[in-house]
């Protein structure tokens, strides 16, 4: 076979114009873009496609051709780069993030080894948001980071991974490994983080370490050190104390072994690891500072926000004049929330902040616009019938984490593309006026309200509009609320559940409406008022209804199984019944359809 396309390499970039990919294939323009509308999406010629989105297209249109992407073009999502530490940099304090299954006793651990009470504020006895602090032992700090414990924080908890050199994994050890365990051990696994097990609840009677240690061996790889395995596994009781002073030395063991260091002389830098707006205080921002040293008067950058530290306290609510390598702080002064997540860094003054916050600003808009069309959306698109129904939602919460987290959840809830879920509009704070037109253009818009209030001027405002708010406190409850606002605009699906059947013996009479007629009860039962379908040779010639059973000349109630038997049926048009035809009696019904 010659040098053709079907062999040719094409390189592009992350994303291309359907005018250039044209260009690139030796297509026309006007077969790409047909193409691209047969799959539901309307783009121009001018219109910006992802890689993933042009590899799809040309697998739709059957060309043969090796499409690789240009190094170097970049991975929007890709972490930014390490920061490399100048000379040996300084021993800093571990990061450890404490993972587990709901009800396994995360925070109540956590309050044990601080000496707090914490778990009892939380809605559900579920941790809402990530929080952060700093214990002390054998004069050493250590930063810990409680991470919400139910699946819809998924992304949450990745994050929490992510910042983090340690994680501790607790088990109850009355309950054993659950799917949350197993999804955090994953988490670590993907953070290349070091894993020491918590079993908690030692000082109940039903604990069971042995089978803990066995499940997490023989399932999950994670071998205890007793048993010549490399996993540090501590027997613990947050409401005994049992066990947690060892639990902090392995802690501090492992991160000796981590070598954990940071670079002091440096701007600093850090991330954001929550975010919420304060009446009176303003933007209030939990920052972990990774290298240099944050002081109170600094300009920092987060993304496209900027500010200048007025306040910094730490997790004890306490005034700190110096933050250093992994230390959490709360901060004021942002001029807005930035972005869970998002990096911050320190900068000379506010001109170079404003800037440099200006230009984020620019380049996270044309990235959007550099994308008009991903590859999910064209895959969306493909798998989506055309009768999709709309599911529009307005998401309010109190921090920017938690709004993260319930868009991220509600994003995942499948409907097989019957129903697609937008959200039309998202923010930090409570419930306003504009979210309510919003949702007044559409009766199926929905306003969620996560950890939020709804004043009494704008609760009137959506009574008189007749908009639907629905206020939580507890994620999973405003998502189960979601899945089945997104069941009723199912369409219902029709039931037929087969009751009996019979054959044919003779005809006795046939009129325009009604045949009378007699046969042999070969399956289940005939009673009057039931559906039924006449068969002839395997094909359905007429629906009809039972008017009547008879049973040896008397009218019956119901004729079984080797019964023979008279009936009426009720016919919409004249049909003429032959001995041998075999009529199917069934029920139908309406049932109401889940997700």
């Amino acid at each position: 076979m010659g040098q053709n396309m079907a062999e040719k390499k094409v390189i592009i970039s992350d994303s291309i114009t359907v005018g250039e990919l044209a260009d690139t294939l030796q297509l026309s323009v006007t077969s790409l873009i047909g193409e691209l509308f047969k799959n539901g999406i309307v783009a121009t010629i001018n219109q910006r496609i992802d890689f993933e989105t042009a590899t799809i297209i040309v697998e739709e249109l059957g060309i043969d051709v090796d499409l690789q992407q240009r190094s170097g073009g970049g991975d929007s999502t890709q972490a930014r780069p390490k920061h490399q530490i100048v000379g040996e940099g300084v021993e800093r304090p571990p990061i450890v993030a404490v993972m587990g299954h709901v009800d396994h006793g995360k925070t109540s651990l956590l309050d044990a080894i601080l000496n707090k009470k914490t778990v009892d504020q939380e809605a559900g006895g579920i941790t809402q948001h990530i929080s952060a602090y700093q214990a002390e032992r054998n004069g050493r700090s250590i930063t810990l980071l409680d991470t919400p414990g139910h699946e819809a924080f998924a992304a949450l908890r990745q994050h929490g991974a992510v910042l983090t050199d340690v994680v501790i994994i607790v088990v109850a050890a009355d309950d054993g490994v659950k799917p949350q365990t197993v999804e955090a051990i994953r988490f670590a696994r993907n953070a290349n983080a070091r894993i020491i097990v918590a079993i908690n609840k030692m000082d109940k009677e039903t604990a069971n370490p042995q089978l803990v240690k066995t499940q997490l061996a023989s399932e999950h790889g994670l071998n205890p050190e007793e048993w010549g395995g490399d996993t540090v596994m501590v027997e613990v009781s947050a409401k005994s104390g049992q066990g947690l002073d060892k639990l902090m030395d392995m802690v501090l063991l492992v991160a000796d072994m981590e070598e954990l260091r940071a670079d002091e002389k440096t701007p600093a830098e850090g991330l954001v690891i929550e975010a919420h707006m304060e009446t009176g205080r303003g933007a209030v921002v939990g920052l972990l500072v990774e290298h240099g040293k944050l002081t109170p008067g600094s300009y920092i950058v987060a993304g496209s926000v900027y500010g200048k530290v007025r306040t910094m306290q730490n997790f004890k609510g306490e005034p700190l004049k110096v933050a250093g390598p992994s230390t959490p702080v709360t901060v004021t002064g942002f001029k807005d929330v930035p972005q869970f997540g998002e990096a911050f860094y320190l900068v000379k003054n506010e001109r170079q902040a404003r800037q440099k916050a200006a230009q984020a600003k620019i380049d996270a808009e044309r990235q959007a616009a550099s994308t008009n069309i991903t590859g999910a959306d064209l895959l969306k698109m493909m798998n989506q019938k055309h009768d999709a129904k709309d599911f529009n939602v307005i998401v309010r919460a109190d921090v920017q984490g938690s709004l993260t987290s319930v868009i991220d959840s509600l994003k995942l809830i499948e409907t097989g593309g019957e129903v697609t879920l937008r959200v039309i509009s998202s923010g930090i704070g409570n419930i306003s006026e504009n979210d309510i037109r919003l949702a007044a253009s559409d009766a199926n818009t929905v306003i969620y309200g996560f950890n939020v209030d709804l004043p009494p001027a704008v609760k009137r405002l959506g009574a008189r509009d007749k908009v639907q708010v629905r206020l939580y406190t507890i994620i999973y409850e405003l998502l189960d609320d979601a899945r089945h606002s997104m069941e009723a605009l199912l369409a219902p699906e029709v039931v037929e559940t087969k009751l009996g059947s019979l054959t044919i013996k003779g005809v006795f009479r046939t009129m325009r409406d009604e045949v009378i007629a007699g046969g042999e009860v070969t399956s289940g039962k005939v009673a009057a008022g039931m559906q039924a379908r006449v068969l002839r040779k395997g094909q359905e010639i007429a629906e009809v209804e039972v008017i009547r059973v008879q049973r040896q000349q008397q009218e019956a109630k119901e004729v079984f199984e080797g019964e023979m038997c008279g009936l009426s049926l009720r016919t919409h048009k004249k049909v003429l019944l032959e001995e041998g035809d075999t009529v199917e009696f069934f029920s139908r019904e309406v049932v109401q359809r889940t997700l």
